[in-house]
């Protein structure tokens, strides 16, 4: 189970919360009273209604105390159960398996029976979006009740509004597996009167609970006096009351309003909270407007996020005033002009994330020299100048620094060189240009985490170069000399797009002081030469390899198949020859397979239909022949198949309608892990197709694409009708092949279509109508076939140039010049010849008689009589039949349309 970005937001808040709750609590005694037992009864009613697939409830036996068992806390002095701690471990120990531990079932009213009941946690569970229980509310001990991420569903109870002891309610959230097709179970509410009756109540967590029927949450939740914690996140709340002067937060001390849509300005009653406000997150809201210069009067803010939203205008000189600030995030917005002095003058910023926003202007050491407390730094994506004087000293030791995307260059930033508790550094595309300075390397070495100097211009030979970081990114730059050496350390490197060369096989048969930990290798685009060498026991940790466009050659090695953990293979554009290894078989895992332009040839082997995980196979531009293997059906999971240029024959398989990601137009999470590498980095695959007509690069939107191109190869037969269901196909190219027949009659099913290319085949009759109902279509190519009749009318068709039709000359109507007749015409003309049919003479009608009586008797009776001559016969009939109907259907078909351009 996948621990969301907003369960990381929280977490601080969570562990700050639960040991303030705990110190609150009494401390256990090592001695205690035995267990009650009817207690203990009803929570082995309560056991037996759950699912406990990691048997964390082990210990809850009838023979021992309950207050022994794991999770449940007795009070010292009576033995009465007052805690319950189910949540799920995961929460605290990120390296076990969520889903694994996960509890489920149904919670028993059993228990009800536990009359002291003050804490009750079931979260991290799931429970397959049943409803709350409403009898929860009738634990009126309750003190603590946390139900979040547990996977619950339906209408909040508004029972529980008869808690008038809790102090800390946490709902929401929930984790249905990522391969379902079913929408994950949410929670909603009719209203939120019920919360006005919890008047103990100080903290309120809501995680993907639908509030937005409920308009007044600000003045319900406001009447709760003790309220010193209010999280909403992701709630669809739609108005934060922004005509309210005054709202009665007392005691509030943190406030996260995170993920909705306001589409308003920040409203004038936040800016009243002056006396208590320490936390303010009102991140990914779509705010609007300037952001205040009120804001200044939160003087004792100490964290402040208002990033991802749509303000615009300057950042408020008024933020100076926030003193006690050391969380101060604007990321993300549409903030311009020059920055004030006012952030630069907080002594107590520790983090000061400016960056995705049109700031412009000079950041100077300056700036920066009263920031001693700063250990992350975000200025990237914006037109900030950063300029200090090369032997500047900064007064801070930062941890992390984001500087992609502005003016850091032209000279390699000195100054980072003593930074020595980075763990992570991103200067990417940043101008730099010029050699690396020689301590860089060595430098670089002692970081234990990501150094990303990618999209410069930074040179060098990295012949000599001992890499060491966990993740490093030197692709697209201007290195040289051989590939460097690594440490065991290093986890992802990305050197592509660079003019690195030499042998592969010195950089692959490396010896490594201990086994090594990569999981993602770019060496794409390089000039790196020779064969595949046979060390891949070496690297059986990786799961992505890329290795193309470079000039490597040879067979591909059967050791490859060692790395059982490969998911994504390139090795396109190389010279590659002999057949695919049959070893690859074993790489059941594999989810991108790219072994395009290179020189492999033989059958498209029948075992490639035993990756059932594949998503992406691309096999174009090699010289692979026979027929496309009926077991290549199997591969469900198929979004790219490119089978373009080889030498394929036969028909195209009708059984490719189970590719089922290409029949639905959804894409669902979990399905493409094999095309984002993500254990400790983002590290996305990029694909390049021949889509729309030319070459594209996709990467961050792969997963959204849907393609079959089988272009350029010897196919024959019709196109299978079973196309027409793949309702998700966006790309579809059968051109260059010899297909006959009739375009798909439902092609209109297809309505996801961008690219449709059937050219230079010979597939006949009309254009079918329904491709009128492709209203996403931006490339078409229907030329060089035998088409006819009139191109269907509808605005999308019309709008392709006169190139998408031509070479079918029997095609009329726009966008080609020549007009159709109408069809009024087409009918009169038939009745006229039929009128003139009857008026023939009626000594023509007799003589057709008498010859046709001497006719029948003269050749019939000689069949009659000779049984050779009989069989002779009708077989030239036959012949004469079949001949006969495909001249009279040409030459009629032929005349209708000249008939029709008169």
């Amino acid at each position: 189970m996948e621990i969301p970005k907003a369960v990381m937001m929280v977490f601080p808040l969570f562990w700050f919360l639960f040991s303030t709750i705990s110190s609150t609590l009494p401390t256990q005694a090592n001695t205690f009273p035995p267990c009650n037992e009817t207690e203990k009864h009803a929570l082995l009613r309560f056991k037996r209604a759950l699912y406990d697939p990691g048997n964390r409830l082990s210990s809850w036996s009838a023979h021992d105390d309950c207050c022994e068992w794991n999770g449940v806390r007795c009070h010292n002095i009576t033995g009465l159960v007052i805690e319950l701690q189910l949540g799920n471990p995961c929460f605290s120990n990120f390296e076990i398996s969520c889903q694994e531990f996960a509890l489920g079932g149904k919670v028993s009213p059993a228990l009800l029976q536990l009359e002291f009941l003050n804490y009750l946690d079931l979260s991290y569970n799931d429970f397959g979006g049943a409803p709350i229980p409403s009898f929860l509310g009738s634990i009126r001990s309750l003190t603590f009740l946390d139900l979040y991420y547990a996977s619950f569903g339906g209408l909040i109870p508004p029972q529980l509004g008869n808690l008038s002891n809790l102090h800390y309610l946490f709902l929401g959230g929930s984790d249905y597996s990522s391969n379902s097709e079913k929408e994950p179970p949410s929670l909603y509410v009719e209203n939120l009167h019920w919360i006005s009756h919890l008047s103990s109540l100080e903290g309120l967590l809501m995680f993907q609970v639908d509030l937005h029927k409920e308009v007044h949450w600000v003045g319900l939740t406001s009447m709760l006096s003790s309220l010193s914690m209010l999280s909403l996140f992701d709630c669809k709340l739609d108005n934060m009351s922004p005509s309210l002067k005054y709202v009665n937060f007392t005691s509030l001390i943190s406030l996260h309003v995170v993920s909705n849509h306001f589409i308003h300005e920040i409203p004038n009653w936040l800016f009243n909270l002056n006396t208590s406000l320490l936390d303010l997150n009102l991140r990914d809201n779509q705010l609007t407007g300037q952001i205040q210069e009120c804001l200044g009067q939160l003087k004792y803010l100490k964290t402040l996020s208002l990033s991802y939203n749509s303000f615009d205008g300057p950042v408020p000189s008024s933020l100076g005033n926030l003193s006690s600030l050391a969380f101060l995030d604007l990321y993300g917005n549409r903030l311009n002009g020059t920055l004030p002095s006012s952030p630069w003058l907080l002594p107590n910023l520790v983090d000061l994330d400016i960056g995705n926003n049109p700031l412009v202007g000079t950041v100077s050491e300056a700036h920066l020299k009263k920031l001693s407390k700063l250990e992350v730094l975000d200025m990237s994506s914006t037109s900030l100048i950063f300029k200090v004087k090369p032997n500047w000293v900064p007064p801070f030791q930062l941890e992390y620094l984001y500087m992609s995307s502005c003016h850091l260059g032209p000279d390699f930033p000195t100054w980072i060189r003593t930074q020595t508790s980075l763990r992570y550094l991103d200067i990417s595309n940043s101008g730099i240009i010029g050699v690396a300075p020689t301590w860089l390397w060595k430098w670089a070495s002692l970081i234990n985490g990501r150094i990303d100097l990618s999209n410069n211009q930074i040179s060098g030979n990295l012949s000599g170069v001992w890499l060491n970081n966990t993740s490093m990114y030197l692709n697209s730059n201007c290195f040289t000399g051989l590939l460097p050496k690594l440490s065991s350390n290093v986890i992802v490197l990305n050197m592509a797009n660079n003019s690195f060369s030499g042998p592969i096989s010195q950089f692959l048969c490396q010896k490594l002081n201990r086994t090594s930990q990569l999981e993602a290798l770019d060496l794409s685009n390089n000039d790196l030469s020779g064969q595949l060498p046979q060390c891949w026991n070496s690297w059986s940790s990786l799961t992505h390899l890329n290795l193309g466009n470079n000039n490597l050659w040879g067979k591909i090695p059967d050791s490859l198949s060692s790395v059982l953990s490969l998911e994504a293979l390139h090795l396109q554009n190389n010279s590659f020859f002999g057949s695919i290894p049959s070893s690859l078989r074993d790489s059941t895992s594999l989810g991108l397979l790219d072994l395009s332009g290179n020189q492999l040839l033989g059958n498209i082997p029948n075992w490639i239909g035993e990756l059932t995980s594949l998503n992406v196979l691309c096999l174009r531009s090699n010289k692979f022949t026979g027929e496309i293997p009926l077991q290549i059906c199997r591969l469900s999971s198929l979004i790219v198949l490119d089978l373009a240029d080889n030498d394929l024959s036969g028909f195209i398989p009708k059984c490719l309608n189970n590719f089922s990601l290409m029949a639905t137009i959804k894409t669902p999470d979990g399905q493409f892990t094999a095309l984002q590498y993500s254990r400790y980095e983002i590290y996305v695959e990029s694909l390049t197709l021949m889509t729309v007509g030319r070459e594209l690069e996709y990467k961050g939107i792969l997963k959204y694409v849907r393609m079959i191109d089988l272009s350029s190869n010897n196919l024959s037969g019709s196109i299978p009708t079973e196309l027409s269901q793949l309702a998700g196909l966006r790309f579809l190219n059968l051109s260059r092949n010899h297909l006959r027949g009739l375009m798909l009659e439902k092609i209109g099913r297809m309505t996801s279509l961008l690219s449709l290319d059937l050219s230079m085949n010979h597939l006949s009759g009309e254009i079918s109508q329904s491709l009128a109902d492709l209203t996403f279509l931006n490339h078409l190519n229907l030329s060089y076939n035998q088409l006819w009749g009139r191109i269907p009318l509808s605005t999308q068709l019309q709008s392709f140039d006169a190139f998408s039709y031509i070479g079918n000359a029997q095609l009329c109507g726009a966008p080609l010049t020549k007009n159709c007749t109408s069809d009024d015409e087409s009918q009169n003309m038939d009745a006229i010849e039929e009128n003139e049919g009857f008026e023939m003479p009626w000594f023509y009608i007799s003589s057709m008689g008498v010859g046709f009586i001497v006719g029948f008797w003269g050749v019939c009776g000689a069949l009659i009589f000779k049984k050779n001559w009989r069989y002779a016969y009708f077989q030239f009939v036959y012949y004469m039949r079949d001949w006969v109907y495909v001249v009279v259907a040409t030459r009629l078909n032929w005349f209708c349309n000249n008939l029709r351009s008169l």
